[in-house]
């Protein structure tokens, strides 16, 4: 029986996680996702300079928010398995942290073998569900069993948000998600934006809504708004790779990296 039996896997459509997947040079992606990609590529090459910025950007802010103690961590929107992945990074520096992956994508289930693979005393645990139904997220008996909301918990929703729209609940399904962790838990979060070349992105948006796919770029001050109520981090909200950049990661403009990021705890 092949592990994709009984799983809608829909490749005749592209989908934003696999087409990520083969910006990072992944090979987990079909048909569908590399036209979608290529054309994406042709209009801007930049965009697998970006997606090495933000999975780069992944590893920086797990590693500082298990080193601050954070020991419980919430990645929606997991995507395909690239090592080192969240949980090898958070366990290398806590070996008891738990972590609960959630995607929607089918594939992304058929490799979540791969993100289970913690440390004796740590866990991990892959949830199919979707970011626009946070209710149904939250209450997943997989994710209730991992992770104790009562304690902080580190909610990573990076390179997600823009594939949700306004008029789909962005805003409101984060205070969802906000409002259920405790204090002093953080939201971490990357996001493409036009404010860097407005037309160019323009041209990126229209090829991915083509493909099937929503997506919203949004400016810094509408990126902002996420954190709303909590206390952003040092640098603040800054281009991808100028959060906290490590002295050996290779120079980017932020003209390529394209997206802002951003870190902050809840009160």
């Amino acid at each position: 029986m092949s592990r994709y039996d009984g799983v809608d896997l829909r490749l005749n459509v592209a989908h934003s996680a696999r087409m990520y997947d083969y910006y990072l040079g992944g090979f987990t992606n079909f048909a569908a996702d590399r036209e979608a990609a290529g054309h994406v590529l042709a209009t801007a090459p930049w965009v697998r300079t970006a997606a090495r910025a933000n999975r780069a950007f992944m590893h920086r802010s797990t590693h500082a928010l298990a080193r601050s103690g954070i020991d419980q961590f919430l990645d929606i929107g997991t995507g395909i398995p690239t090592s080192p992945n969240l949980h090898e990074v958070a366990q290398g520096v806590r070996p008891r942290a738990r972590v609960v992956y959630a995607d929607n994508d089918p594939i992304v289930l058929t490799h979540a073998q791969a993100l289970l693979t913690s440390t004796p005393e740590g866990r991990t645990t892959y949830v199919e569900a979707d970011v626009t139904d946070p209710a149904g997220l939250l209450a997943a008996p997989e994710l209730r069993e991992s992770l104790d909301l009562t304690r902080p918990v580190a909610l990573s929703l990076n390179a997600l948000l823009h594939f949700v729209p306004d008029d789909r609940g962005a805003y409101e399904l984060v205070d969802h998600l906000k409002s259920a962790l405790a204090p002093g838990s953080a939201l971490v979060m990357s996001h493409l934006s036009a404010d860097f070349d407005p037309e160019e992105i323009a041209r990126v948006v229209r090829i991915y809504q083509a493909a099937g796919t929503a997506i919203q770029a949004r400016s810094r001050a509408e990126f902002t708004r996420f954190f709303d109520g909590w206390t952003i981090l040092d640098p603040g909200i800054v281009p991808t790779v100028a959060w906290r950049p490590h002295p050996d990661d290779p120079p980017v403009p932020p003209s390529e990296a394209t997206g802002y990021a951003g870190v902050a705890l809840k009160p």
